[in-house]
């Protein structure tokens, strides 16, 4: 099976930092995709880059915790805090979402206008993804699998990064490694079931799942030179510079390192060497869902 590798820059529109690592990332580097937050401070400026990035994979970042919501706070009371914005504990939302039909309702309410959101960018849906993958969780799964069709959701990303091949390109936090992928194993192959029976594509591997944040070049050497066959995901968190305090990036992670990363000609030499190619979601190919643009 052919080597494939989609690299994407989560976070799209959250400051502009973010927005001319993307734009920099995909015109001199190796990134291919970038998960658009509709709803962020910048997004009109990420919009704009991404017109004149014809090339580039552009998904949607589907927020239900840590952000700001499309609909006003009185359309989901349920979901938001007192200032406007969701809530930023995951599991202050995810136990409701699994029991409380006002609070499901309210949330594919949400999903619908940030997809809508989307739509009238005038940009090509590469797939769409969750913030802090939350799109996880099995209620969001069922929200978004019943509007695919009507918003063109051809593809997701399954978070699944297998112990082996994390361990294997890092040599690092074994034990870590491997309690995550224990956890999520089981979650990620019922998502796998439901997107294939759905028709919708997905990633077979990602990469990145338990180095978020510190995508150095270094770290993105080793994953790139010991990417296993199929298609992988690389996702990551590159800026080109901090900003200020308005949804700032956790102070552990190394944005910089990130962006350095997308341009490293060491990265790129070992990808080259890797056989692997550079796609996007959208170019895997596999039936299309209705609805899905062409």
């Amino acid at each position: 099976m052919p080597k494939q590798l989609i690299v994407t820059a989560d976070d799209f529109g959250v400051a502009v930092p973010v927005n001319e690592a993307v734009e920099l990332g995909h015109r001199n580097g190796i990134l291919t995709g970038a998960s658009l937050m509709v709803t962020a401070p910048a997004a009109a400026d990420a919009v704009e880059r991404a017109h004149r990035l014809p090339a580039l994979g552009v998904g949607l970042h589907v927020v239900l915790v840590d952000g700001r919501p499309a609909l006003p706070p009185e359309r989901i009371p349920d979901l938001v805090q007192p200032n406007g914005r969701f809530f930023d504990d995951v599991l202050r939302i995810a136990i409701p979402l699994y029991t409380s039909r006002r609070v499901q309702e309210q949330a594919e309410a949400e999903v619908r206008a940030q997809l809508e959101l989307f739509r009238r960018t005038g940009l090509r849906l590469d797939r769409v993804d969750g913030h802090h993958h939350f799109h996880l969780h099995p209620t969001l799964q069922r929200i978004l699998l019943r509007v695919a069709p009507e918003f063109g959701i051809g593809a997701m990303r399954l978070p699944r990064e297998p112990f082996a091949t994390s361990w294997n390109a890092t040599r690092e936090r074994a034990a870590a490694r491997l309690m995550s992928w224990s956890l999520l194993r089981g979650r990620t192959a019922t998502m796998r079931r439901r997107l294939e029976n759905a028709g919708i594509r997905c990633n077979d591997t990602i990469l990145g799942l338990n180095d978020s944040g510190h995508m150095t070049p270094r770290r993105v050497r080793q994953f790139v030179s010991a990417l296993p066959d199929g298609t992988s995901e690389l996702y990551m968190h590159p800026a080109t510079r901090r900003w200020g305090n308005v949804d700032p990036l956790p102070l552990s992670y190394e944005p910089e390192q990130e962006y350095a990363a997308l341009i490293d000609p060491d990265v790129k030499a070992a990808l080259n060497a890797s056989g692997a190619v550079l796609t996007t979601f959208a170019a895997l190919g596999g039936p299309q869902p209705a609805g899905s643009p062409t």
